[in-house]
Formats: C-alpha cells, sequence, structure tokens
C-alpha cells in the first residue's frame, strides 16, 4: 500500500491472493459491499444514483451518508463513483471520485484504489483525508478480504 503527500488524493496500492472475478464481486454486488464498505442501492449501471449509510463523523463534518453515482465501469478492471456527503448543508463540501483499477496478478489482483477531490484549504476535509487514508487501508486489508476468503471458501 501506499500514500502520497498530495492533500488532494488518497492511493491505496493493495494485493488481494484472490482472482479478478471475485474482487469484482465484492465491488459490485450490493450484499457483499454492505459487507465490507457500507449498505446501499448500489447499482452496476452508468448514472444510476444511491445512496449508502454508516456512522456519522462530526470531526470531519460527515453527515454518515453517501449521495453516489456511477460514472463508469469497465468488468473485472475499473468502478469511477462520485461521492457526496448527504446532507447538502454540510461544511465539508465533501465531492469526490472514488475510482477502483484491478489487475491481474498471478493467482490474485493487485487492487487499486484512488480517492480524489480533497480540499486541503478546507479543515474538515484535510481531517477526512487523515481519517480515510487508515479507513481505506483497513477495509482493504481486513474488510475486504475478509469478505473475498469467504467467498472462497467451500460450502459445507
Amino acid at each position: 500500500m501506499t500514500h502520497d503527500d498530495d492533500p488532494t488524493v488518497l492511493r491505496v496500492d493493495q494485493f488481494l491472493a484472490h482472482p479478478p472475478a471475485r474482487v469484482w464481486r465484492a465491488l459490485t454486488e450490493p450484499d457483499l459491499l454492505a459487507q465490507w464498505l457500507m449498505p446501499g442501492d448500489f447499482r452496476l449501471e452508468v448514472g444510476h444514483r444511491y445512496t449508502m449509510h454508516t456512522t456519522p463523523r462530526p470531526g470531519t463534518g460527515f453527515s454518515g451518508v453517501v449521495q453516489a453515482e456511477v460514472l463508469a465501469f469497465e468488468p473485472q478492471r475499473m468502478l469511477r463513483l462520485s461521492w457526496q456527503d448527504g446532507d447538502p448543508a454540510n461544511p465539508s463540501g465533501s465531492d469526490w471520485t472514488i475510482t477502483w483499477t484491478l489487475e491481474p496478478e498471478g493467482r490474485g489482483t493487485r487492487l487499486f484504489l484512488l480517492h480524489e477531490g480533497f480540499d486541503p484549504d478546507n479543515e474538515l476535509q484535510r481531517r477526512a483525508h487523515s481519517i480515510m487514508g487508515g479507513g481505506w487501508r483497513a477495509m482493504t486489508s481486513r474488510s475486504l478480504v475478509a469478505v473475498l476468503d469467504r467467498l472462497a471458501a467451500p460450502a459445507h
């Protein structure tokens, strides 16, 4: 995993010991997304707008509601989403683009996350950048991996 010093972007580079088709399922199937990211009414369709819910983070101005839209995708290769805070009065002014890129690597997948659009002049977004850097690392290395491992496990 890598992070650079650009305050407008977060980057994660994570090797997953699972094939791209399985990783893609975890990124695009609503019941699987709910297990490792947030529950919502995601649908893999460009232009689809949906809502996700999680715990509010008052220290970053995050309401706990994400309004998202599918901007683009290439099956098993790339998924690009827009994310905004669900509260229009939110002082954080979050308006982000999340891009997941999958590259086959050996028997697994190299997963890249590019989270763009942080405003370094906004104190709440600087805090969000700091917190989300660790959050994305934890979610991809633990929560996402746990979902992928369960998908790979043989049925009893």
